[in-house]
């Protein structure tokens, strides 16, 4: 029999905020099959965020541009500080890394689509380079992961830069899954691995002893590369603030931080929910390290991790970053949870807008599969226009924001324009409380 809540409450039930029923139902699965639980997407649970943030337009003590007719630049050059071939992008946004794999291969295609379509770089993932990503990628930043599945320095050298995963928001030292029924024979083959058996990623590199070892590899990488390529490093929001400093000594051209509203293919839910500090709280310890050691700007800091929408970046961009990179958001943008395929979602235990089980390869969208039948659904060209469209909307929403602060460019958003809803979110973003001067733990 179901309860309503007037029901419950007639008959004095009370729910436990401590043993809730989903919180009783992982125990319950977790007896019965004695296998923990893994999935994709990240973390779920409410942690501040960019929407306890708010701008501060201008109106009589700071001067707005007017609308369209004022310009606000949105480009931005990644990689200045020792590469001999920066990237210049069009816009701020750009397509974090994920996986021919974890990813169809369709999937992969239209995400070089969409970000060529308008002017930025889209990321390789675990398990190589795939010619379909190469050839509609104008910018392919190529990641150099401790498993190596998939590396070789061809596949360097025609990359327009690197990025070195040291961690991830979703599972900072710790390494994602591949499972068996994703490990097809082409992504076998890129992985030098046995076809349909389930694979983990590693959770460090194997020539990894410390920082001092950073040094040696991203000296090994512009040698291969003749100095060409910028180098990006990229951790796991943890303890960022030291983490960005040694990147920045190692020589880093570009530091990537990943908080834990990052999305992953696939590890342990307990990892997703409980590791790592949220993006919001990462920031302000980066840019903190890149100011000490008067590098901030010259060094660029890309911001990942939960950026839905135009004023998510506008608020991150405020806050120090010169750049994001989505990952969710542009899956989602090229179709997946799509109500069109609610019935098939429910199908398989899901549902449109909940579907989190990457790992699988079941998704009906065709976007994180290997099923070839599944991945035919998928069109690459109107993925990618999708996913172009959602990229001009996050630029114009944050011109938007900039115009009314009075910036000409959405880079020179700064903490002054922000105040936080929150005393959390004030805490660590490191800006006022709303109508206050007061940062909590500063003043």
């Amino acid at each position: 029999m179901t309860y309503t809540s007037d029901d419950r409450a007639r008959l004095g039930l009370r729910e436990s905020a401590t043993f809730d029923r989903p919180t009783i139902a992982a125990i319950q699965r977790a007896a019965d099959t004695g296998i923990y639980d893994i999935r994709g997407w990240g973390a779920k649970r409410a942690l501040p965020h960019f929407d306890d943030l708010l701008f501060l337009g201008a109106s009589m003590s700071r001067y707005p541009l007017e609308g369209y007719r004022e310009r606000c630049a949105t480009d931005v050059v990644l990689g200045s500080r020792f590469a001999k071939n920066p990237l210049h992008l069009d816009i701020p946004v750009t397509i974090a890394g994920m996986s021919f794999g974890a990813l169809s291969g369709p999937a992969k295609e239209a995400l070089g689509r969409g970000a060529s379509e308008v002017g930025t770089s889209t990321t390789t993932g675990d398990g190589g380079m795939t010619p379909e990503e190469r050839g509609q990628s104008k910018y392919l930043v190529y990641q150099y992961l401790p498993s190596r599945y998939g590396m070789n320095p061809d596949d360097l050298r025609k990359a327009d830069a690197i990025e070195i995963v040291l961690g991830q928001g979703a599972k900072p030292g710790g390494g994602g899954m591949l499972l068996g029924q994703k490990i097809s024979e082409r992504v076998a083959s890129m992985r030098t691995l046995p076809e349909g058996i389930d694979q983990r990623s590693a959770c460090r590199h194997p020539d990894w002893t410390g920082p001092d070892d950073l040094t040696i590899k991203i000296n090994e990488l512009r040698e291969i590369t003749d100095w060409r390529k910028p180098i990006y490093v990229k951790v796991g929001a943890t303890r960022t603030y030291y983490d960005v400093k040694l990147a920045v000594h190692a020589g880093a051209d570009v530091v990537v931080v990943d908080g834990m509203q990052g999305g992953t293919a696939a590890t342990q839910d307990v990892f997703i929910e409980h590791v790592g500090i949220p993006t919001l709280a990462a920031i302000p310890q980066a840019v903190q390290a890149l100011q000490e050691l008067g590098v901030h700007r010259r060094v660029q800091l890309i911001v990942s991790g939960g950026i839905r929408n135009g004023a998510d970046v506008a608020k991150a961009l405020a806050l120090g970053a010169d750049a994001v990179a989505i990952g969710t958001a542009a899956l989602i943008a090229l179709g997946d949870n799509h109500p069109r395929y609610a019935a098939e979602y429910q199908k398989i235990g899901s549902a449109a807008g909940f579907y989190d089980d990457y790992q699988d390869g079941r998704d009906p969208a065709g976007i994180s599969t290997q099923d070839p039948e599944l991945a035919a659904r998928f069109d690459p060209v109107a993925g990618g226009h999708r996913l172009a469209n959602y990229l001009r909307v996050l630029t114009m929403e944050a011109q938007t924001i900039a115009r009314a602060c009075g910036k000409s460019h959405v880079c020179h958003l700064e903490p002054d324009d922000l105040v936080a809803v929150s005393i959390e979110a004030a805490a660590m973003a490191r800006v006022p409380l709303a109508g206050t001067d007061w940062i909590p733990g500063q003043k």
